[in-house]
């Protein structure tokens, strides 16, 4: 018996459960939005601690790379990812975790060809396209004198 693309397509739409959307979306924001203030609540305790803009900057980012690469740790990350989505994903949050889980997903293998091998495997496009459009913007902006 062959069905056609249509026909399965149909038969997927009908079968698979319905995404709440709207919920997700909120749940995204929400905690997306929470991340994010608290990396400004971060920062605004480091400059009074007498951090420099810049330092600070630095610190919140760090923290929030150490807090997420312990919580991934202890697998309270991964608890948190599921209910809030991509407001998980989209802050730095979610680059700390995208390479802490693989690399101790694949531990057992070695750490070599476990670890190693496999940390960057999520996050290795990102560096590598990122490092690149840099490099790219860097170039123009010099011949263009931009800034």
């Amino acid at each position: 018996m062959r069905i056609s693309n249509e026909e399965y397509s149909e038969m997927i739409n009908k079968t698979a459960p319905k995404s709440p959307i709207v919920k997700d979306c909120i749940f995204a924001f929400l905690f997306g939005g929470g991340i994010c203030a608290f990396g400004e609540v971060l920062r605004t305790m480091f400059l009074n601690m007498g951090a420099s803009e810049d330092n600070a900057k630095t610190y919140v980012c760090l923290t929030l790379i150490a807090i997420t690469a312990i919580l991934t740790g202890i697998g309270v990350f991964d608890k948190i990812a599921k209910i809030a989505g991509a407001g998980t994903i989209v802050p730095i949050t979610g680059f700390a975790n995208s390479v802490v889980a693989p690399a101790m997903e694949f531990q057992t293998e070695g750490r070599i060809m476990g670890t190693g091998a496999n940390m960057f495997k999520l996050s290795g496009p990102v560096i590598v396209y990122g490092c690149s459009a840099a490099v790219i913007y860097g170039v123009i902006a010099y011949l263009f004198k931009l800034y």
